[in-house]
């Protein structure tokens, strides 16, 4: 039974972050009272090897619904094949003022603010602990706003650390356009360190604890052609474990004159998806198979999916499209997803 549309209405006449904080909880009690198991009705495996890792289906959850990892077992119930949490920083923070979260219903598209708000890596680091789930789990990973860009490796550098033992795959958030210059290091020298850095520390975590974590970098839609080649030959250079694309766009030219159009921060949902779609087709071109795509952003129907798998990418993460569409969107991707039987490296 699809509840989602009679209860719309209801959360879209609230605030968007006290619907946001009042979803996650309806669905974590949900959960624990054992309701969920009825609500969202195991859906089909369709797995796929990427990474290295097996997923259990094509459709995560994007970074930035559960940034704290207290709501892992409740996102997963809902028949997402990995979940992603985060992103995380190695102190908590704030983030940036309320309000700092804005719904475009006309446009089916969000605009957030949010700055990196969250409790700190320990405390997700004791969520993840606690937590059942034993599917695919990514843990994103960014800097402290008060981490000056120059030792903004530092703070990655622990987060890495820190997320090693307990995650699938890690997510290096460099796009995210609400925290000061962190896109500064998407460009060619500061890329360049943080990915020697990274790998190099990857490498020793490996042989410390007995296994190999995958790496991912999560990169904008706001990149040039140029960028692209660029980032895409560092990542072939230090074989990087994957890509994720993209983040949301500070482009606005897709939401015209909106009444919300000069809001701050980063544009999610319908609007990116072209944007996103382009750069996914321009690394699959770029990057040869060599290295697994994850595609994200304005996926709100199984045919925004299948453009993405179209364009080259091995998996898919959703998020305003869960906030427009409801639960059953991951149901209707699944059933239409391709079924992959190559391997990328």
């Amino acid at each position: 039974m699809n509840l989602y549309p009679l209860i719309r209405p209801l959360l879209f006449s609230l605030d968007a972050e006290t619907a946001h904080v009042l979803t996650l909880n309806a669905l974590k009690a949900a959960y624990s009272t054992g309701i969920s198991h009825s609500l969202f009705p195991a859906l089909n495996d369709n797995p796929v090897t990427v990474m290295g890792l097996t997923f259990k289906n094509l459709v995560g959850l994007a970074a930035g619904l559960d940034k704290n990892g207290d709501y892992i077992d409740a996102l997963a119930a809902l028949g997402f094949g990995f979940i992603e949490i985060g992103t995380v920083t190695p102190r908590p923070q704030p983030g940036n003022p309320k309000p700092r979260l804005f719904r475009l219903p006309e446009h089916q598209a969000i605009i957030n603010r949010m700055g990196f708000n969250n409790l700190g890596i320990d405390h997700l680091l004791d969520q993840v602990n606690k937590c059942a789930y034993k599917g695919v789990l990514g843990i994103n990973i960014g800097k402290n706003f008060d981490t000056p860009i120059e030792r903004a490796a530092d703070d990655y550098l622990i987060g890495l650390r820190k997320a090693y033992s307990a995650a699938s795959y890690i997510t290096i958030n460099i796009s995210s356009p609400n925290t000061k210059n962190l896109r500064q290091l998407q460009q060619s020298d500061e890329s360049r360190k943080l990915m020697a850095s990274l790998k190099e520390e990857q490498l020793k975590l490996q042989q410390e604890h007995g296994k190999y974590v995958p790496i991912a970098l999560k990169i904008a839609p706001d990149l040039t052609s140029e960028d692209i080649s660029r980032l895409a030959g560092l990542l072939l250079e230090f074989e990087v474990d994957g890509v994720i694309a993209t983040n949301t766009t500070i482009d606005r030219l897709m939401i015209g004159n909106h009444p919300l159009a000069l809001e701050n921060g980063g544009l999610s949902g319908s609007p990116v998806k072209a944007k996103s779609t382009a750069i996914v087709k321009r690394l699959a071109v770029e990057l040869e198979g060599k290295i697994p795509i994850i595609a994200v952003g304005g996926i709100l129907s199984a045919e925004d999916a299948q453009e993405k798998f179209a364009a080259g990418a091995q998996l898919i993460q959703v998020y305003s499209g869960l906030i427009y569409k409801g639960p059953k969107l991951i149901e209707e991707i699944i059933g239409r997803s391709p079924q992959i039987s190559d391997q990328p490296v």
